[in-house]
């Protein structure tokens, strides 16, 4: 008909374009459901005027899927062994954060290196062995039986997922073997071979639960493709569904450089996708084609330019995403980062399911507190504390002073960092949980001698730094030792605080002046944290006995409580315990030990509540001098965590009661 239409001038040639482009559909081997779409889209296209909006779109449409990696992945490096090096070899310490990466990576590979196991059941030695020699080669597992007898005893020692079986045989038969197996486990797949095929044997082999039944002479592609197809539904036992990993920690901890580690190690390509002020949903799901100017979402986007299934993807910042009238992209991506639901992955442009379950998925954030319920809950928490002066020294002399000495050109000279220098730069002119702020100092450093170089200032022999010199490149000293250099004061109590930068030392004062009784707060606290305050005042005036305080100091005196900085807003309960003591303090006129940080939620009655950063806070005060801190008795399973090395530096006090601990911080 088309040949008689054509003749007659009444068919019209189809564009060139929509030829290749159905070429290209038949070489694809895109999977069948998107398949049969693009066909569709293209017989739609032959019906549309290359002239109008609606050609172009679908053009485009059908291109981009093709352009997409349906069934291209990398092949991944299985050696547990070389992913520990280079763990090793990119960071420094880090020993229980990597022990848990690389727990997640053996549990990958095991999944990944699995093999489908093949039973197959001939009487005939040379189909035994060419069924065993094309299902090896296709990297399955394969046992053989010379009879069904023989079938029925492995099938009882171990299980199988396909059995590829002759259906006359000896004493029992393939019938027999298909009624066992399904027996055994009804998820067997069995496929029926025999010489004597008939149409009744075939429909009740089918009866029976047989998958396929095929007659000999065997065709090596038609057995293939058959048992690729059985195992179809099956290849998602083999798929590795681990959690999603989240690095959760201050910034400059090393979490996008560990995600980087990971696909170095099973050789993946790596893709990072920063979430921070995403506030559109279509970010994540894309717009639909109809729309001018329509694209697919970033994750789709970033899988076509990786040109993989599988790679790394990194989403950075997920705490940071938006939300507005355009949508939730967090909600978008509960189906993304869910094993159960990504295997079909609908994209709006797309409009056809894309399997994302190939795809590792590891998540950053600064703090967990802003991440949604749900996704939190599809999201497994890997906590980066920050590192103490003793890792940041290590870190400093291994790591970035020859790489900042490379990147200023200064190989053939290079500056030597003493012990001492480095101690100087990590203590004076840095204060932070993470190593960013140090790689500047030293990339500073290096940028003046390679300066001073060109000048003619060091150019036959090394330079060595010494901690005198420190100064000269880098100004002034810029931090210093609050608690260790301070006076002790009455009404002034050393606090620990968390933010998203890792734990911070904070200082709680309190004064009082003649008045009425008035309680005044500043310091832009918070709700939660004025409430605290409040507490402690009713705490300590209903206890005013035990402490020795008259009641008139109440009426007669109006109390100010102030927490510097007073342009960095504050909030949260663990100051309760600190400011609780900050009053005692000046109302019994003894002064508090700066030396002694506190912090835990005061109640009514005294009891002291635990508190969350436990391993931040005890941090910060060793980096401050610190040399004894008060913890809820029920944070205890935190403290456990905390390295040895801190440990013997500082004295860890836990209480259950305010009462427990006045002695200890007070003069």
């Amino acid at each position: 008909m088309r040949i008689f239409k054509k003749e007659k001038g009444q068919l019209k040639e189809l564009p060139a374009e929509i030829n290749e482009l159905r070429e290209d559909v038949q070489s694809a081997k895109m999977p069948e459901p998107v398949e049969k779409v693009v066909y569709k889209e293209l017989e739609r296209l032959t019906k549309t005027s290359p002239s109008s909006a609606e050609y172009t779109i679908g053009i485009n449409y059908i291109d981009y899927l093709l352009s997409l990696p349906w069934n291209k992945m990398t092949n991944d490096n299985l050696d547990i062994k070389r992913a520990e090096s280079i763990l090793n070899e990119d960071h420094f310490g880090l020993v229980k954060i990597k022990d848990r990466i690389l727990e997640h990576l053996s549990v990958r590979i095991l999944k990944m290196s699995g093999q489908h196991k093949i039973l197959v059941v001939d009487d005939e030695q040379i189909t035994r062995q060419n069924l065993e020699h094309v299902f090896k080669k296709d990297g399955y597992h394969v046992n053989t039986a010379s009879d069904g007898q023989e079938a029925l005893d492995f099938l009882g020692k171990s299980a199988f997922d396909v059995i590829v079986t002759d259906l006359k045989m000896g004493k029992v038969d393939g019938m027999t073997v298909l009624e066992s197996a399904k027996a055994v486990n009804p998820g067997t797949e069995v496929i029926i071979i025999t010489g004597y095929a008939t149409v009744s044997t075939a429909i009740e082999a089918m009866k029976k639960g047989s998958y396929h039944y095929l007659t000999k002479p065997l065709k090596l592609n038609e057995i293939r493709s058959t048992i690729q197809k059985a195992l179809y539904k099956k290849t998602v036992r083999l798929e590795p569904k681990g959690p999603v990993l989240c690095f959760a920690g201050p910034p400059g901890t090393g979490k996008t450089s560990l995600g980087m580690s990971i696909a170095r190690s099973l050789e993946r390509k790596f893709v990072r996708i920063s979430l921070a002020g995403m506030k559109d949903e279509a970010e994540i799901r894309g717009h639909r084609k109809s729309y001018v100017g329509a694209l697919p979402g970033r994750i789709i986007q970033e899988i076509r330019r990786a040109e993989t299934k599988n790679p790394v993807i990194m989403l950075d910042e997920i705490d940071k995403i938006g939300r507005d009238f355009k949508g939730d992209p967090a909600a978008a991506l509960l189906e993304v980062l869910d094993p159960e639901q990504n295997t079909h992955f609908v994209d709006h442009y797309l409009d056809v399911p894309f399997d994302l379950s190939r795809v590792m998925f590891i998540a950053t954030a600064n703090a967990l507190d802003l991440i949604p319920g749900p996704l939190l809950d599809r999201l497994e928490v890997i906590t980066l504390l920050g590192y103490t002066e003793e890792e940041k020294e290590k870190i400093a002399s291994r790591y970035l002073i020859p790489k900042e000495i490379e990147e200023a050109g200064l190989i053939e000279n290079s500056p030597v960092f003493t012990e001492e220098t480095i101690h100087k730069i990590i203590r004076e002119y840095t204060r932070e949980a993470g190593l960013r702020n140090l790689k500047r100092q030293i990339a500073s450093i290096c940028r003046k001698i390679a300066r001073e170089t060109l000048r003619g200032g060091y150019k036959n022999e090394p330079h060595i730094l010494t901690p005198e010199m420190v100064e000269d490149f880098l100004g002034p000293r810029k931090f210093y030792f609050e608690v260790a250099e301070a006076k002790e004061r009455v009404g002034v109590a050393t606090g620990l605080a968390w933010t998203e930068a890792g734990g911070q030392i904070i200082f709680i004062e309190a004064a009082k002046m003649k008045g009425k009784g008035n309680l005044m707060l500043t310091g832009s606290l918070g709700d939660v944290m004025k409430e605290s305050a409040h507490a402690a005042m009713s705490y300590i005036r209903s206890h005013a006995a035990a402490f020795n305080i008259p009641d008139s100091i109440f009426e007669t005196y109006d109390i100010h409580i102030h927490v510097p900085a007073g342009a960095i807003p504050k909030d949260g309960p663990s100051a309760g315990v600190t400011i609780a003591i900050a009053l005692i303090s000046l109302i019994t006129d003894r002064s508090c030990k700066r030396n002694v940080a506190l912090t835990g939620e005061l109640t009514l009655s005294g009891r002291i509540l635990p508190v969350g950063g436990v391993k931040e806070k005890v941090l910060a005060a060793h980096r401050a001098g610190v040399k004894a801190v008060v913890f809820p008795a029920r944070n205890d399973s935190d403290i456990k965590d905390i390295s040895e090395d801190i440990k013997k530096d500082i004295q860890i006090i836990e209480i259950d009661e305010l009462e427990e601990v006045i002695d200890v911080v007070l003069n």
